[in-house]
């Protein structure tokens, strides 16, 4: 039943998130619907999808898990270390710098690695479906950002170096939050440790 609703909520999340990669068809249901309900109906689709993810997986975890392989302590470690520079580049797409400028699309870059850091740390197959499933669709959306022509939207300043130092801090300190509190309290998984 766990990985059922993972499933569902993936197929939400994704399949809403993909509509905003088909352009076309984007603009037409904002033209029979309109902005304001189209990005409600958007935001609750996205949400029904995360909370059928967590819920799913959590059960998943509870009462289904699956070993598919065991990854090695040193892929475990790698994951934790990579985690850092994903949870920044999530900090850069906000705190626009060199970092912003260089990569353009630091979210997206930032989504892939903390998925790939996931499936090198984990071998069951829930984690490898949601991280799985993740990761194709944040490399797909970042191919279909390359063929729009109104991909980025109206140009957002980009300041300098000072926003990439405050990138790194804070997305430095967001890190041993999530690690150190989230992880083990939320998730109910210890990275330090483990």
């Amino acid at each position: 039943m766990g990985l059922l609703l993972l499933s569902a909520g993936l197929m939400l999340f994704i399949g809403g998130h993909l509509v905003t990669t088909r352009r076309d068809f984007r603009a037409e249901l904002i033209g029979r619907f309109g902005e304001g309900p189209y990005k409600i109906l958007y935001g609750v689709v996205a949400l029904l999808g995360i909370v059928l993810i967590a819920y799913g997986f959590g059960r998943y975890r509870a009462t289904g898990w699956i070993d598919v392989w065991q990854p090695p302590p040193l892929l475990r470690l790698l994951g934790s270390a990579l985690m850092w520079p994903s949870v920044v580049l999530v900090v850069a797409a906000y705190l626009r710098g060199r970092i912003y400028a260089t990569l353009k699309h630091p979210m997206l870059a930032g989504v892939k690695l903390w998925a790939f850091a996931h499936l090198l740390a984990n071998g069951d197959l829930g984690s490898i479906l949601l991280f799985g499933a993740i990761l194709a669709w944040a490399v797909y959306d970042r191919i279909s950002l390359k063929g729009r022509s109104d991909a980025g939207g109206p140009p957002i300043p980009v300041g300098g170096i000072g926003n990439d130092i405050l990138a790194i801090a804070v997305g430095t300190v967001a890190y041993l939050a999530l690690a150190l509190v989230f992880h083990p309290v939320v998730i109910g998984v210890p990275v330090v440790g483990s």
